[in-house]
């Protein structure tokens, strides 16, 4: 995978301070800066010396074997977990003081079928769920019905808003609730594990849906995936937690022999196939690969 950047370089045949303007406007603000962070959990060292940055527009996974901390990184971002050495900043200050900015999903929820609320009134709860009793009519009111119907056209869930959330596959629930963590125009989503439930094509189609609201929103996206097959053609960085340490760049700077030999301290290979598809041979239990535990979910 190859990741494009812009490397624009100020003339001497153009006046300096025009070139400056331009090169603000390509630059990408720091929304996520983790500095040699260390998360300790009911005793046990879960991750130590993580670095890592998210900047603005950017589409990251988390990675990682289970029980190397993936969920807990997300935690200590919003600071519901203190890390225990080193330093999170969430848009330059500390854990906890910039959660406003933030659109949170956690793991998969589930409903019940038999439940009647509507698909748009979960994206509305994005919006007042905070708030007791029925919104009044009115200019405010008004405005709130016109984001969430723009939320519900921006996941492409027009077909199905007004329908039952307990009626809907799994995909489309997803859709409805990255719409909802949407509805306060963050700066930044996480998602715990959005595509656990999901089938291999679904995955594919909400990655590709969370990629296109990064560049279009410019919203910076972190989820905690098992499987990076089926949203890698989509990632701009991944941040892959080990036994041995972390690891953050590209996919092919990290997703490689050579770095997860190093994380895990064993021998770790990893293979492409014909399509493109990572596997990796050796100890850890490796999120390029995995044995099919979503062929038997529903779309």
């Amino acid at each position: 995978m190859s990741v494009v950047r812009a490397d624009i370089r100020p003339t001497r045949r153009r006046p300096e301070p025009a070139r400056r303007a331009t090169v603000v406007e390509v630059e990408r603000a720091t929304v996520v800066e983790v500095d040699g962070a260390t998360a300790v959990v009911g005793g046990r060292t879960v991750w130590s010396g993580v670095d890592a940055t998210v900047a603005a527009g950017e589409f990251v996974a988390v990675l990682g074997p289970n029980g190397a901390g993936k969920s807990t990184l997300l935690k200590a971002v919003l600071g519901l977990i203190p890390v225990a050495g080193g330093a999170i900043r969430l848009l330059g200050r500390p854990p906890g003081q910039a959660n406003h900015a933030v659109g949170y999903l956690p793991q998969r929820r589930s409903f019940d079928t038999s439940l009647r609320v509507r698909g748009v009134d979960v994206v509305r709860l994005g919006l007042d769920g905070d708030r007791w009793g029925i919104p009044l009519p009115g200019r405010r009111s008004r405005a709130a019905a016109a984001r969430v119907r723009e939320l519900v056209e921006l996941v492409g869930a027009g077909r199905y808003a007004d329908r039952p959330i307990g009626q809907l596959s799994g995909g489309e629930q997803q859709r409805l609730l990255i719409a909802q963590a949407l509805a306060r125009r963050p700066e930044l989503l996480l998602l715990d594990e959005p595509l656990d439930s999901l089938d291999l094509p679904n995955q594919a189609a909400v990655a590709a849906l969370l990629s296109r609201i990064c560049r279009a929103e410019g919203v910076a996206a972190v989820i905690v995936a098992h499987d990076v097959n089926p949203i890698l053609p989509y990632l701009d960085r991944v941040i892959y937690l080990g036994h041995g340490g972390a690891a953050s760049g590209t996919p092919a700077q990290v997703i490689n022999s050579g770095t997860l030999t190093r994380l895990y301290g064993t021998p770790v290979e990893v293979l492409s196939t014909s399509d493109g598809r990572l596997v990796v041979v050796g100890q850890p239990e490796a999120p390029a690969h995995h044995g099919g535990r979503h062929d038997r979910h529903a779309a």
